[in-house]
């Protein structure tokens, strides 16, 4: 009988974890959201308001307009793989395939190709498709509580890649989920059980039906934990021949975005940058009163003589005090001067006399640069 293992990044196995997952838990693996549009409406989908279904781009955080901005977005985060994911990618089929395309011809065949998708656009001709284009990995997410297409998992097999289920664990469907994992026996290579999350969009919808978060700090749901352990116990006693792994919400935010983000840090990092072991940049940085963002603001004129201010101070930076260039430069998208957090705290009253705001500030080496700490100087 084989063994349930811990893993060292919280989460749970019974055999080896698929190529696709490997990749994830180091960070490696590029997140391409193909669009939003989706056959499915799932009541437990994680995606937000503004990607649910609409038809948008991303390459982890960065809107896409161009496959060479999903290249270089690989290129940025050190990525070895990509994950496709929506909505669902057979929803715009020729865009997914033109990006495994771009890919594989940029990076080369080692470059690890995963993508999620549930049946309703599955059919043969689709997947060879798939296949001829250089998908490494396909993953089925089957509806629980239809089983009319779950037999289109057996087209996966005619096919020389890796193919398998995943699902999140949904409190009280442990009889659907036990049935379902009895009927992939013999058809899948693997199986992922996802603790289910209240995300931010669908918090509300879920609680209606009776969900609620385990824990203050966590988004899974309660009960989702418990019951994930139950089948990978039932997926023990009953020697399926696939393997099972179950990821949990802790995994994907400590572990798998972490990771991903700092290698992206190490990358972005300018030479005043501080980055932290979480790979968050920790950064001086000045600002007008007009682009402080404390609250959204409109383009106006104040907007523009702000960058006239943070010039002057640049200059005053560079000839009175004698700061080398590369240690500050001006960020004209967020209307700053980036700096080391050192600097803004000496010249701190000389910042405040010119009418500026001396700030350090903690964000995400992401495209977005989310800030999630702003403190005043």
């Amino acid at each position: 009988m084989k063994k349930i293992v811990k893993t060292p990044y919280y989460s749970r196995r019974l055999g080896t974890l698929a190529k696709g997952c490997q990749q994830c838990v180091r960070g490696e693996k590029l997140v391409v959201f193909v669009t939003g549009i989706c056959p499915r409406h799932c009541y437990y989908c994680p995606i937000s308001d503004k990607k649910f279904q609409k038809d948008v781009i991303f390459a982890n955080e960065r809107p896409v307009k161009k496959v060479q901005e999903i290249i270089e977005e690989a290129k940025t985060s050190s990525s070895k793989g990509a994950g496709f994911t929506g909505g669902d990618p057979l929803a715009r089929l020729d865009r997914t395939i033109k990006y495994i395309k771009a890919l594989k011809k940029e990076f080369g065949n080692k470059f690890h190709i995963h993508l999620y998708t549930s049946f309703n656009l599955v059919n043969r001709k689709v997947l060879r498709r798939l296949y001829e284009a250089g998908l490494d990995e396909i993953r089925f997410h089957p509806d629980l509580d239809d089983e009319r297409l779950w037999n289109r998992i057996s087209h996966a097999s005619e096919y020389d890649w890796d193919y398998g289920a995943e699902i999140p664990v949904i409190p009280g469907k442990i009889k659907e989920t036990k049935k379902l994992m009895r009927f992939l026996d013999g058809k899948i290579k693997f199986l992922n059980l996802n603790e289910l999350e209240l995300s931010d969009g669908k918090a509300s919808s879920l609680s209606e039906r009776g969900y609620v978060p385990k824990d203050y700090l966590s988004y899974g749901a309660k009960g989702s934990d418990q019951m994930a352990k139950e089948l990978l116990r039932y997926a023990q006693q009953s020697g399926f021949k696939y393997k099972v792994h179950y990821c949990t919400a802790k995994l994907k935010d400590k572990i798998q975005l972490s990771k991903r983000i700092l290698r992206r840090g190490k990358n972005v990092k300018k030479k005043f940058d501080i980055l932290t072991k979480e790979g968050l940049l920790v950064r001086g940085a000045i600002y007008d009163e007009t682009s402080i963002p404390d609250k959204k603001r409109k383009e106006t004129k104040e907007n523009y003589l702000a960058i006239r201010k943070l010039e002057k101070m640049m200059r005053y930076m560079e000839r009175d005090v004698g700061v080398p260039k590369e240690l500050y430069e001006l960020d004209k998208e967020k209307k700053r001067i980036l700096t080391n957090a050192g600097i803004v705290m000496k010249l701190s009253e000389e910042i405040k006399k010119q009418g500026l705001v001396p700030t350090i500030v903690t964000e995400y080496p992401t495209w977005d640069g989310l800030i999630i700490e702003l403190e005043k100087a």
